[in-house]
């Protein structure tokens, strides 16, 4: 590679070094803690050493704190997408940029998403312009019904993104699961439920297991990475869209009473939503899908969501195959769609600080991470957006980002584009590999 182009690819992807993690007062905005609680007027967040240290009226600021005058504007936790293959894939029809699935291999529950995560991926930059600060990547499945580990990431601008890895296990059980163990979902779940017997077994005598019988449906690297979920160290996030799937796969804790579930998608949950309550299994749902694109999702409504909350269903959303890799951005939309529901006659919404759940608090309590990240609560991240409006109404943008109390960049290839030609002169223009 010549000079120039190692120049070029350097400008490309050099991030710009954010400032350190200090002690930071965010005084007079209208403040949401994240929680699912009503907002509060005039509201302070403190951060310190990269922890919230408080938040809500009346908080006292430290000594020597930096100051920063939110009057007029909003301030929330980061985002949370709890659903996406942000950092897997830049191009979807790119096969070099997607790192989502693979086929042919030998080897299905083992494969983890972490080492694979790319920072510099374009969308990364996008989502974290739009105030999403951390993000559940879920493997594709592409060889079999287990996708393998999926991971927790943050969304700074740094080459550590991993904030979990090997956070879940992903495997799929409505149609596609169907359609990856030959084509019914009777082959499907006892396709399923043999796996996890061979994963007790492993988990009983590890040393007793070498998975090359041809008898085995897993090889020992994939027993090994399913004995935890057997075991209920694990969780695991289960797609499945059509309410008789839904109960299928709750009855499963009859036969393996450890397994710590998480549904993702959902779409006809509302009809199951009593069920899916009582087993206390929390739901990651896509909040903008609302037509019958599906046999399972014949009942597909966007008041699922409000329903199932209703009915006592913790729910996160996330983006259930729509631009999961690119368009984490459409939080907002998905959250902000759920209040407007409360305007419409028979229709299921939820109140401002509900929806603000469903994309906070609400992923991170279901990835077991509630305690760390999601809210302005103490002692969580200090992951931290000011917006220059109503985050729920989408002419709002966030003004500054904090990622663990650490200053943001928020510009991307997008901005910048925008910028560079959005007062063209004649002739003044630069060449156009030049930076």
């Amino acid at each position: 590679m010549n000079k120039g182009l190692l120049l070029m690819a350097a400008a490309t992807f050099a991030f710009a070094a954010p400032a350190l993690a200090q002690t930071i007062a965010i005084t007079g905005g209208t403040l949401a803690i994240g929680d699912g609680s009503e907002l509060v007027p005039n509201g302070t967040v403190v951060i310190a050493n990269g922890k919230v240290v408080a938040a809500g009226p009346n908080v006292a600021v430290p000594a020597g704190a930096k100051m920063i005058d939110a009057r007029g504007k909003w301030v929330t936790p980061g985002l949370v997408s709890g659903y996406s293959r942000v950092g897997l894939v830049e191009v979807p029809g790119v096969s070099e940029t997607n790192d989502s699935g693979a086929q042919g291999l030998p080897f299905s529950a083992a494969i983890d998403v972490a080492p694979a995560i790319n920072p510099l991926a374009n969308p990364v930059a996008i989502s974290r312009t739009a105030g999403v600060t951390r993000a559940v990547v879920v493997p594709q499945a592409s060889g079999g019904i287990f996708a393998g580990q999926g991971a927790v990431i943050d969304l700074g601008a740094d080459m550590s993104p991993i904030t979990k890895a090997r956070a879940f296990q992903y495997v799929e059980m409505g149609e596609e699961g169907a359609k990856q163990a030959g084509g019914s979902r009777p082959a499907l779940y006892l396709r399923f439920r043999t796996m996890l017997r061979e994963a007790q077994a492993y988990a009983k005598v590890p040393a007793s297991y070498d998975g090359r019988s041809t008898d085995a449906l897993l090889t020992r690297v994939d027993a090994e990475a399913l004995a935890p979920v057997v075991n209920g160290a694990m969780p695991l996030l289960v797609h499945v869209e059509s309410a008789r799937d839904i109960l299928a796969v709750l009855a499963l804790r009859q036969e393996f009473p450890a397994l710590r579930l998480i549904l993702a998608g959902a779409a006809e949950g509302w009809m199951v939503a009593s069920q899916i309550a009582a087993a206390k299994v929390p739901v990651i749902a896509g909040g903008l899908d609302d037509l019958p694109s599906a046999f399972e999702k014949l009942a597909a409504t966007q008041s699922n969501v409000g329903r199932m909350v209703k009915a006592g269903v913790s729910v996160s959303m996330g983006l259930m195959e729509r631009d999961e890799g690119l368009q984490l951005r459409l939080a907002t939309q998905q959250a902000g769609n759920m209040v407007a529901l409360n305007k419409i006659p028979g229709a299921a919404g939820l109140s401002w600080g509900q929806a603000l759940r469903t994309i906070t608090s609400a992923p991170a309590e279901a990835m077991g991470l509630g305690d760390r990240i999601g809210s302005l609560r103490p002692g969580r991240a200090a992951d931290v957006v000011l917006w220059d409006g109503d985050p729920l109404e989408m002419e709002s943008a966030p003004v500054s980002v904090w990622i663990d109390g650490v200053e943001q960049p928020i510009d991307n290839r997008q901005t910048k584009l925008r910028d560079r030609y959005a007062t063209p002169a004649e002739g003044g223009l630069p060449k156009a590999y030049s930076w």
